[in-house]
């Protein structure tokens, strides 16, 4: 499956590195990091992808900037010493509310299977970005292989990423957004 957009790029890696920074990798196995980044970076990609779901949107985010990681920093008592530090420029690249619906993602698995559903739906596996849009859609089905860490991790990715999946570590983030998200994937009566 492809990106709707290369745009989202500097979104999507700063999203991520700011994910992993407050909710590092636990256990003791050397992947660990690795494989907690690998998780945030998928959550974060469908969020991002959700959230900016045509080449427009994600032109207009790359040219207007997505506002920052302040209020995140603030909401989990990780403000940076100097944000005007010459390293800090990249939590301008920060998207609060892709942040928090991937933190949605990573804490709820059936809210994770939706959204990566919705994702594959409007985007075809055969998508080419330069190609015209829109293309027929794809039938909503097992989530793409390319998403599993996010869908369904294995033990060892689960180990690793403890605190990253930890509902109550992730609350302060996940509810900025939450209702949006809900209200852009409905999810059936009786849950939360």
């Amino acid at each position: 499956m492809a990106s709707p957009s290369t745009a989202l790029s500097p979104v999507i890696a700063a999203s991520t590195h700011w994910l992993v920074r407050a909710y590092p990798a636990t256990g003791g196995d050397r992947v660990a990091p690795t494989l907690n980044e690998l998780q945030a970076r998928q959550a974060i990609t469908v969020a991002a992808w959700l959230r900016y779901p045509t080449p427009v949107d994600a032109e207009l985010v790359a040219m207007a900037g997505p506002g920052g990681s302040a209020v995140l920093d603030w909401r989990t008592g990780s403000e940076p010493d100097d944000e005007m530090a010459e390293d800090e420029g990249w939590r301008t690249w920060v998207d609060e509310v892709v942040v928090s619906w991937a933190a949605c993602l990573l804490a709820d698995p059936l809210l994770a299977a939706r959204a990566v559903d919705a994702v594959a739906a409007a985007v075809p596996a055969d998508h080419d970005p330069a190609g015209p849009r829109p293309r027929p859609r794809r039938a909503v089905g097992d989530p793409p292989a390319e998403f599993q860490r996010l869908t369904a991790p294995d033990d060892r990715e689960q180990a690793a990423a403890i605190l990253l999946r930890h509902p109550d570590l992730l609350e302060p983030v996940a509810e900025l957004h939450r209702d949006d998200l809900l209200y852009l994937l409905p999810v059936a009566v009786g849950r939360a």
